[in-house]
């Protein structure tokens, strides 16, 4: 990934992590808010007990347009201070796509992570398809709280793209699998490379 400025939203925090390191994921991002500043709005966290993985989103207050020495900075500061976190990695967002769902008023339970990167030449076709249709239509079902994508500048796949959810349920619902089952998506989804699909149980706020 490029060591230039990208435009950011959020910082996504990602670790390889056991049950036992739960307690120390609030101190963490508190930690991380302070680092980058970020005030507004509470930290959102999930963890893969299955896997062992942690992911959170720091959200910055406002864009800022962020190089990748501040990540590695970040980095180094936490992996310092929780030495037991796997492969820690920490990467700057940029947010493509951003909804309410049909559920918006409920609190998530599971947070669903979607993450490829597009065949070569495909960005713009996947893009449109991605914030035209599909995320739009997922967020439409029952049970889908928030739909949001991002861009990863870091540590890829580069297109993220994650569901706040009431339920796993909802991914096998008749809904939500119609959208999935498009003429469209089914041009576009073998052009994905790359891919990476994970569900996590959110972890309660501070």
């Amino acid at each position: 990934m490029s060591d230039a400025g990208h435009p950011t939203d959020a910082l996504l925090v990602q670790a390889g992590a056991t049950v036992r390191h739960a307690v120390d994921f609030a101190d963490l991002l508190e930690r991380l808010r302070c680092a980058a500043k970020a005030t507004a709005l509470p930290a959102h966290a999930a963890f893969n007990k299955e896997q062992g993985i942690f992911y959170a989103y720091v959200f910055l207050d406002a864009r800022s347009e962020l190089d990748k020495a501040v990540a590695t900075t970040l980095e180094s500061d936490l992996q310092k201070r929780w030495p037991g976190l796997k492969d820690l990695r920490i990467s700057r967002l940029e947010r493509v796509f951003d909804t309410a769902g049909a559920s918006a008023n409920a609190a998530p339970v599971f947070h669903y992570v979607v993450e490829m990167d597009p065949e070569a030449g495909w960005m713009p076709q996947v893009a449109d398809w991605y914030d035209t249709e599909h995320m739009p239509g997922l967020a439409k079902v029952s049970g889908c709280i928030r739909a949001s994508r991002f861009l990863n500048h870091d540590h890829g796949p580069l297109s993220l793209a994650c569901y706040d959810l009431v339920s796993e349920e909802t991914l096998g619902s008749p809904p939500w699998l119609a959208v999935r089952g498009t003429e469209w998506s089914s041009r576009i989804r073998p052009r994905f490379t790359n891919t990476l699909r994970t569900m996590f149980e959110v972890l309660p706020g501070r």
